[in-house]
């Protein structure tokens, strides 16, 4: 079969990480202003400087002739699938995006979307995690997304509430012991 009819794997989406965890089925894609921001500014800059400069490499590259031995054609032709690929997801996401601001929370106790919690586990050791959408939320920074169990365990909860979190070593109880959302002014000034 001819090189030409044939299509890349849609494992590859995988292995660049663009793929993000699918949203619940039903569910609502929750994000916050700040995180709708940010993939916008992505998108856009995807489409208006990087995509461009790709594709004037490639058009040099392929002028220069035998495309199959051309590293500059063959790397910029993978990275505009690459860039493409990410520009579908993002126009995907924000399409179904629904910005819920936090701020609109301030001053209450009760755990909702965008929230920073503290709370006790069993042990005695405290954590805090805020709770933000799929497509913002960061581990690694102490941000969780809003269907990761924590969050779920968390939802709704108040201060001063004992919830049940089911983890892979058994259920645990942990004690909600602050909760915290961003001040209007520090919404729309981040």
């Amino acid at each position: 079969m001819s090189k030409a009819f044939t299509r890349e794997a849609d494992s590859v989406e995988d292995e660049d990480g663009d793929a993000l965890p699918p949203l619940p089925p039903g569910g609502r894609n929750y994000i916050t202003p700040q995180g709708y921001a940010r993939l916008r500014s992505e998108l856009l800059h995807l489409i208006d400087e990087e995509r461009p400069q790709v594709v004037e490499v490639v058009h040099w590259a392929a002028s220069n002739g035998d495309r199959s031995e051309n590293g500059d054609y063959l790397y910029g032709k993978k990275r505009l699938r690459e860039i493409d690929r990410r520009i579908r997801f993002l126009t995907k996401r924000l399409e179904i995006a629904e910005v819920t601001d936090p701020s609109l929370h301030h001053g209450r106790t009760q755990v909702f979307f965008g929230a920073t919690v503290t709370y006790a586990e069993p042990s005695g050791t405290e954590r805090t995690i805020t709770i933000l959408g799929i497509d913002e939320a960061d581990s690694a920074s102490g941000q969780v997304s809003w269907i990761s169990p924590i969050a779920r365990a968390l939802l709704k909860a108040n201060e001063g509430d004992v919830v049940k979190l089911v983890t892979p070593a058994g259920p645990q109880e942990i004690e909600v012991l602050e909760v915290r959302y961003p001040a209007p002014a520090e919404a729309s000034g981040a």
